[in-house]
C-alpha cells in the first residue's frame, strides 16, 4: 500500500499537506508500458540451467522473471488454473477489473524463457525431492493456502464462509449473480481481506454489513484509506469485539454472539460483557496459514519455511520467498522483492558452480 509505505512519509505532507501520489504515478507509467508492450528487460543468452518455481503468485513470478532475464530456463508449477496468486484470487473484484491480473501475468511472462504448468500441486503431483533431482535449483513461492479457524460453537453452520474463498469465487464469476450474498453480513477480522469482503458484500446488495475486530481502530492491519473506503460504502466497523459463539437456527447462521474486549497491561482480555448481532452470513477473515506437503526435511519454524538473508532454505538447491517464509510481511511488494532477490542468489550460485558441459561447448 503506497499510502503507507511511501506517501505516509513524504516530506510534502508537511510542506503542502499532501504527498506525491507515487502509487498513481507508478500505475500511469505501468499502464502505458503494458498497453504498448514496452519491455524494460531483455533476456540474456540461454545459460543451460533449469529452475523450477512452485507458485505463480507475486514471489514466484518475480523470481521466474529475473531468472529468465539472466538466461535461465524456468518452469512454474501452480495448483490453480490461473497464474497470479492473490492478485488473481485474493483481491476484490471491484479493485481489479478488466482481467487486469492476467494481463500483468502475460506482460511478465512475455520476457521469454518461462513455461507455466497449471493444476500441478506440490505434495500431490510431485515432491520437492523430485524437483531437486530434475532441476538445477528450486524456488518455493507457495503463499498461504489455509485459513485460520475460529474454534467456536456453530462455526460449521451453513452461511459461515472463508472470506478468501468468497473473494476468489467472485473474481472467477462472469456475472457475479451466481454468488449468494446475505441480507445481514458480519465479517470477522481487521485486515485488507476483511475490508474487501465487506465492501464487496455491500456492493452486491447486502442491506447491513458489519466488520467486527477484536482490537481498536489503530491496531487494524487494513490501512486507514481502506477503512475510510469501507465506511463510505456503508460498512459499519465495530472494534473491541471478539467472536464467542455463532447462533444457529435449522442448520443456518442466525447471528453471532461476541465478547467485548479490552487491553490490560498490553494483553487482550474480555470484559465479561457480551453482545449479539443478527446475521445470515458470516465471513472469516482472521488470517491465513501455510499448508504444504511434499517438503521433505525442509526446516520449518512457527509453521513457516526458514530462510537466510538471500532466501536459501536448509536444503541445497532450494530457495523460498513470500508469505510462506518465516518473517514474510504479507505484502505483495515484499513478496516480489524476496522473489527477485532469491533469483539473484540462485544466479550467483550458478556462477560459482562447475560450468555445464553444454554451456562450455
Amino acid at each position: 500500500p503506497t499510502e503507507t509505505l511511501c506517501e505516509e512519509a513524504c516530506v510534502r505532507n508537511t510542506a503542502e499537506e499532501r504527498p506525491v501520489e507515487i502509487g498513481r504515478l507508478q500505475r500511469y507509467a505501468t499502464d502505458i508500458a503494458m498497453r504498448e508492450n514496452k519491455q524494460f528487460y531483455s533476456r540474456a543468452a540461454r545459460s543451460g540451467r533449469r529452475v523450477a518455481v512452485v507458485g505463480a503468485g507475486p514471489a514466484g513470478l518475480a523470481c521466474a522473471h529475473r531468472l529468465a532475464v539472466k538466461g535461465h530456463d524456468v518452469v512454474i508449477y501452480d495448483a490453480r488454473e490461473k497464474s497470479g496468486g492473490l492478485n488473481e484470487y485474493g483481491i476484490a473484484a471491484y479493485k481489479a477489473v478488466d482481467d487486469f491480473a492476467q494481463r500483468e501475468v502475460e506482460y511478465v511472462l512475455s520476457v521469454g524463457g518461462i513455461e507455466v504448468s497449471h493444476g500441478k500441486a506440490l505434495g500431490r503431483d510431485f515432491s520437492l525431492a523430485d524437483l531437486a533431482e530434475e532441476f538445477d535449483a528450486v524456488f518455493l513461492g507457495l503463499g498461504l493456502a489455509g485459513v485460520n479457524a475460529l474454534r467456536i460453537e456453530g462455526e460449521n453452520a451453513e452461511g459461515v464462509e472463508d472470506a478468501v474463498d468468497f473473494i476468489a469465487a467472485l473474481r472467477q464469476s462472469k456475472t457475479k449473480a451466481d454468488i449468494p450474498v446475505g441480507r445481514r453480513v458480519v465479517v470477522l477480522g481487521g485486515g485488507m481481506t476483511a475490508i474487501d469482503a465487506a465492501v464487496q458484500a455491500k456492493l452486491l446488495g447486502a442491506e447491513e454489513v458489519t466488520i467486527c475486530y477484536r482490537r481498536g481502530k489503530e491496531h487494524m492491519n487494513a490501512s486507514e484509506f481502506e477503512q475510510d473506503l469501507a465506511a463510505s460504502k456503508g460498512v459499519t466497523i465495530r472494534h473491541w469485539l471478539q467472536p464467542k459463539r455463532i447462533a444457529v437456527k435449522d442448520g443456518r447462521v442466525a447471528g453471532i454472539e461476541l465478547d467485548y474486549t479490552t487491553l490490560e497491561n498490553g494483553k487482550l482480555t474480555t470484559t465479561g460483557e457480551t453482545g449479539i448481532i443478527a446475521a445470515d452470513q458470516i465471513f472469516k477473515a482472521i488470517g491465513q496459514t501455510f499448508e504444504a506437503s511434499g517438503l521433505g526435511a525442509l526446516r520449518m519454524e512457527s509453521g513457516r519455511i526458514v530462510v537466510d538473508s538471500e532466501g536459501r532454505t536448509s536444503l541445497e538447491k532450494v530457495w523460498a520467498g513470500g508469505d510462506c517464509v518465516l518473517g514474510g510481511e504479507d505484502l505483495t511488494v515484499s513478496a516480489v522483492a524476496m522473489g527477485r532477490d532469491a533469483a539473484g542468489s540462485i544466479d550467483r550460485a550458478f556462477a560459482v558452480a562447475q560450468p555445464l558441459a553444454s554451456a562450455v561447448a
